[in-house]
């Protein structure tokens, strides 16, 4: 089975690793589409987030990335995944994604996987790892090594 794992990543936390290796363990294939949102102020381009993630999966090799603009179900369709996996942090992760994944049903008849956090990062979000970098806080343990040298760069 292949899925995909959809995501802004900016940046890539050892929490969506989590997520993402675990899949791929479970999964055949799976896919990680990093968004491009136009609209949204991204601390890193879409390019770097992406190269980013294959640094990361690089010895893994049933996962891959591709960054994608528009509807997610088109996205999916497009590259024959048959199921999208959210991983979830909290009850407010729930609230949300639940109504994305009912929406993305509806759209399109894609089931949706929930995957909940690993304990030691069911608090790890990238807008904390940002908001804690901008204050000169230690990262150093909520984003892989490839990551943290690229936020001192940034």
């Amino acid at each position: 089975m292949k899925v995909l794992i959809p995501g802004s990543f900016d940046p890539p936390t050892n929490g969506h690793i989590d997520v993402i290796k675990r899949c791929s363990k479970v999964f055949d294939e799976v896919l990680i589409g990093v968004v491009v949102n136009p609209s949204k102020k991204s601390l890193f381009t879409t390019k770097i987030r992406e190269l980013m993630l294959n640094e990361i999966i690089s010895e893994t090799p049933n996962i891959s990335t591709k960054t994608f603009e528009g509807l997610l179900v088109d996205f999916a369709k497009v590259n024959n995944v048959q199921a999208i996996v959210k991983g979830l942090r909290a009850m407010t992760d729930f609230d949300y994604e639940f109504q994305m994944a009912q929406m993305n049903s509806n759209l399109a008849d894609f089931e949706t996987i929930f995957i909940p956090a690993s304990p030691e990062y069911g608090y790890v979000s990238s807008s904390m790892v940002k908001e804690i970098n901008s204050y000169g806080g230690d990262i150093s343990k909520l984003v892989p090594p490839n990551v943290l040298k690229r936020m001192d760069d940034a």
